[in-house]
């Protein structure tokens, strides 16, 4: 799964979303009382007053023909396809691989690390799609995943596998925020929804089915490694044709003259310092550093402290949140009085509909990530489920949720409102997720739990698109990356907020009450059971210690359910706050669109 087109948010992967036009801190383009540019032609100039990135993309789509345009979203639909595949296997995988290491217990914890600089990365990725271009933004994602994934393929250690996470979640994150990019770029507002779920939701439809398998063949065949040394090979196969389809008509605008006169200023004839400090400054690198290390250095304490003999009271554990905390109190100092350009801008931040975007969007992801965990651990362990089949139920909701995005979609096309479809869908999210917290029990029936799975997955399919939609209603093309970033960052942060809840959860819960329910003779086992998901399927069905086993599981579920399901009452408050603005007379856009 993943709100928006940029993280494909999937019960075991972590995982969404847009721009500015001049600086982000000088942008008076902002205002409510300036209206948003309407198309009229396709043979119009490009907006001189955007910025590069805006204006490259303006000619492409003014260069290329409808016939061009078809073929540009079955590329994309291509990448998003073998991406899907990868994000399903990887979270088959992501259990054995920490299991290999005799550290189940942490595998939500490599992704929390990865989950931040994911959210707060999108935000130098918006800079780099508006200030040096989209088609650079797009490789530079392909090529960050790709180094991502032949890391794990040589991963020798958790904390490797660890680090390789973060590479991939960041590629990942930059790929798919930018194919979103492309999205919002080719589409009026009143079909966007309904193009993001053709585009970025129905792969799932075919990779859900077929990442399970891929997972379990590598698992019984050659190891983990080589699953993700096929992807390293099989994502740049399919991401270069993108890529040239972009440069091919980049250079055709070039050579046509279509791109403006641009009023910003040149890079041409600074010196190498001279281009390097204006893109440190444009891009906050300073401030990027300071709120990724600081929010990291804040929640990896509630993930650490159990393997810590002090627990709480450890230097360690006092030292990491201190130095989170003060870290993004500098942070917060520095953008309102040092940094020359501003990270998030202020105006944009006080938009009702760009800051019930953000909070929906963090609530979705905390959600998701609160009860998802530990979901393919929970099916095989309690449910005795294979690999395979394990993954099949995990990934329902990634085939009811690009179906129902596409009806969403033409809800919106039809009658271009968003808000009450949106209000409608949180509610039966909540409802999907609290039924779970009675079925996902051992003495339950799986039938229930793919029941929920099902109501999650029709809810996702608006919640997916429309918080964007609400957020770009007000906005005009050049603010849309910037947005979109903001919005991921709000959902990658409360993915964070969510493994970090998990793991304490996990930590405190599962030990206890594999103590309290084994067998006294195999008390001695706890620490190995705890730490290995295959140490937990040695147990064969039905004996004392494998129900001890599931008992364990099922207490320690229903206290990351109940968190996933409460914290859904904040989501409809900021559904609420949403202007339900009519979306089928506001045009953005530039060239040959949909």
């Amino acid at each position: 799964m993943s709100l928006l087109p940029s993280t494909v948010l999937s019960p075991g992967t972590a995982a969404t979303v847009t721009e500015s036009a001049e600086h982000v801190a000088s942008d008076s383009s902002f205002n409510k009382s300036q209206p948003v540019h309407q198309v009229t032609t396709v043979d119009e100039a490009v907006d001189a007053t955007a910025q590069p990135g805006v204006q490259g993309m303006e000619a492409i789509a003014i260069a290329w023909s409808k016939a061009a345009l078809i073929v540009f979203y079955v590329l994309v639909w291509v990448v998003y396809f073998v991406t899907a595949i990868d994000s399903v296997a990887m979270g088959a995988l992501a259990p054995y691989v920490t299991s290999s290491f005799m550290l189940h217990s942490l595998t939500p914890t490599v992704s929390i690390i990865s989950t931040i600089a994911t959210g707060v990365c999108n935000l130098s990725t918006a800079k780099i799609l508006d200030v040096i271009g989209r088609p650079q933004g797009y490789a530079l994602g392909v090529f960050i995943t790709t180094l991502g994934l032949i890391m794990m393929a040589a991963t020798t250690s958790v904390e490797i596998y660890a680090a390789a996470q973060v590479f991939w979640s960041v590629g990942y994150s930059v790929l798919g925020f930018t194919l979103g990019i492309f999205v919002a770029d080719t589409t009026t507002l009143k079909n966007r929804a309904l193009m993001l779920g053709l585009a970025t939701g129905t792969p799932s439809l075919v990779a859900t089915w077929v990442g399970g398998p891929v997972a379990e063949a590598f698992l019984a065949g050659p190891g983990w490694e080589w699953c993700y040394g096929m992807f390293s090979i099989l994502l740049p196969v399919v991401g270069i044709p993108l890529l040239t389809l972009l440069v091919y008509y980049t250079i055709k605008a070039k050579k046509q003259n279509i791109a403006a006169r641009s009023n910003l200023p040149t890079q041409t004839n600074k010196t190498f310092m001279q281009k390097v400090k204006y893109y440190v400054l444009e891009f906050d690198l300073a401030g990027i550093i300071l709120l990724t290390t600081g929010l990291a250095l804040f929640l990896l304490p509630f993930n650490l402290y159990p393997m810590q003999p002090k627990g709480w009271e450890s230097p360690l554990i006092i030292g990491f949140l201190v130095a989170g905390f003060v870290l993004m109190l500098i942070f917060a100092f520095y953008e309102a009085y040092f940094s020359p350009v501003s990270f998030i801008e202020f105006r944009i931040l006080t938009d009702r509909n760009v800051v019930g975007a953000g909070i929906l969007g963090a609530v979705l992801f905390f959600s998701n990530y609160a009860w998802a965990s530990y979901f393919s651990s929970f099916l095989q362990v309690v449910n005795g489920l294979s690999v395979t089949d394990a993954s099949y139920v995990m990934s329902i909701s990634n085939v009811a949720w690009p179906l129902a995005s596409v009806l969403s979609g033409i809800y919106i096309n039809r009658t271009g409102r968003y808000k009450y479809i949106t209000l409608g869908s949180v509610l039966l999210y909540m409802f999907g997720t609290g039924l779970m917290i009675y079925f996902r029990r051992p003495d339950q029936s799986l039938g229930y739990l793919i029941m929920c799975q099902i109501f999650i997955g029709v809810a996702l399919g608006s919640i997916m698109t429309t918080p964007v939609i609400a957020a770009m209603s007000s906005l005009p093309h050049q603010q849309v990356a910037v947005v979109t970033s903001i919005i991921s960052m709000f959902s990658a942060i409360g993915g964070a907020i969510g493994l970090t809840v998990t793991s304490t959860i996990w930590a405190a819960v599962f030990p206890e009450r594999l103590a309290l329910y084994l067998p006294s003779e195999e008390v001695v086992n706890l620490v190995n059971i705890y730490a290995s998901l295959e140490i937990q399927l040695s147990y064969a069905e039905g004996t004392p210690t494998r129900i001890a086993i599931q008992q364990a599981y099922g207490d320690a579920q229903r206290m990351m359910l109940i968190a996933a399901t409460a914290i859904w009452v904040i989501g409809i408050v900021a559904t609420l706050a949403w202007r339900n603005t009519d979306v089928r007379n506001i045009k953005q856009v530039r060239g040959q669109v949909f």
